[in-house]
């Protein structure tokens, strides 16, 4: 007969993936994946460096888990703001600024997720998640092409666009992130202005809404 784990122990398993998933989140946060070693992660974790592995075999598998998570709550964020109020330029406006503002609240975790140099392995599936991603910013081109928003064009190739000219463009503010409020502001309104103004061609973006 098949062994089945109790409801119990599922639970306990479930928690210890849980941890271990938030502690290399909070270690690769301060330092990025390099800096992010196994017994240090199973050290935030409180389990030993032997039970981490038992739950990730490499520190691949582990670092693969944390971007897939974080790529999945980006995704559902994104289509929230691609399913709700306002204009598909509104929201467009709005997508940009949360995936560029989240990236520069926290520089370090956004650099290690988008830029960092990585093993092939992990590089491999950072570029899947970033098509995700880009994905959830076609869906939003979509309806505005559809509804007149944006001019005809590739939503998929444009998202895609957008998403590239994002990452290179906090590839470096991510590995030293501006000081101030201020500064990161007008970093967000200059991202923010040039994807408006990428989708809807010579339009004044002040005036894309109307």
């Amino acid at each position: 007969m098949a062994y089945r784990r109790s409801a119990r122990m599922q639970a306990r398993l479930d928690d210890n993936r849980r941890r271990i998933r938030e502690a290399a989140r909070r270690i690769i946060a301060r330092g990025g994946f390099r800096q992010a070693q196994m017994a240090a992660i199973a050290e935030a974790a409180e389990l030993s460096t032997g039970s981490l592995y038992r739950y990730f075999p490499s520190k691949a598998e582990l670092f693969i888990d944390v971007l897939g998570a974080a790529a999945e709550r980006e995704i559902q964020l994104l289509d929230a703001i691609a399913a709700g109020s306002g204009t598909p330029a509104e929201r467009l406006e709005a997508a940009v600024k949360s995936y560029v503002g989240r990236a520069l609240e926290g520089p370090h975790l956004a650099h290690a997720f988008m830029v960092e140099p990585v093993e092939p392995e992990l590089d491999s599936a950072r570029q899947q998640h970033r098509k995700r991603v880009a994905a959830a910013f076609a869906r939003v081109l979509e309806t505005g092409i559809a509804e007149g928003d944006f001019p005809e064009q590739d939503a998929g190739l444009s998202a895609s666009c957008l998403v590239g000219a994002m990452t290179e463009a906090l590839s470096g503010p991510t590995a030293e992130a501006p000081e101030t409020p201020v500064e990161r502001a007008a970093l967000l309104e200059r991202i923010s202005t040039f994807c408006l103004r990428a989708v809807a061609e010579n339009r004044d973006p002040t005036r894309i809404a109307d």
